[in-house]
């Protein structure tokens, strides 16, 4: 099994800066890859961006050249730098991560999300 634990949510003004973390542990040979996703209040959860575990990053168009996504390998740990925060980013941050554990089977696990509320 492998378990996510997220941190670094909390409350910011608009304009500023946060940085989320997500540290995998357990059975891990390698990651393949980890996202972050976040879910508005009554809206679904979407895609913010991921990274593969050879460093090819994605963002989806609403964070492109706000928020940087980075992964420490050794640590098997993301990290989601968010600049420039809007109001429209507030949300329930949750982390993923596709994994190939010790038994070389690959698997999708979820954190438990972590709450982003950006103030006018």
């Amino acid at each position: 099994q492998v378990q996510l634990v997220e941190s670094g949510g909390g409350l910011v003004q608009a304009g500023r800066s946060l940085r989320l973390s997500c540290a995998a542990s357990g059975s891990i040979f390698s990651i393949d890859q980890m996202a972050w996703y976040r879910q508005a209040p009554g809206k679904q959860r979407e895609l913010v961006a991921f990274i593969t575990g050879r460093g090819q990053t994605h963002y989806e168009d609403p964070v492109k050249g706000r928020f940087t996504i980075s992964l420490d390998n050794p640590r098997n740990t993301v990290y989601l730098q968010m600049s420039s925060l809007k109001l429209e980013d507030t949300g329930v941050y949750s982390c993923n991560a596709q994994v190939l554990d010790r038994r070389w089977n690959r698997n999708s696990f979820w954190g438990q999300g972590t709450q982003v509320t950006v103030s006018s």
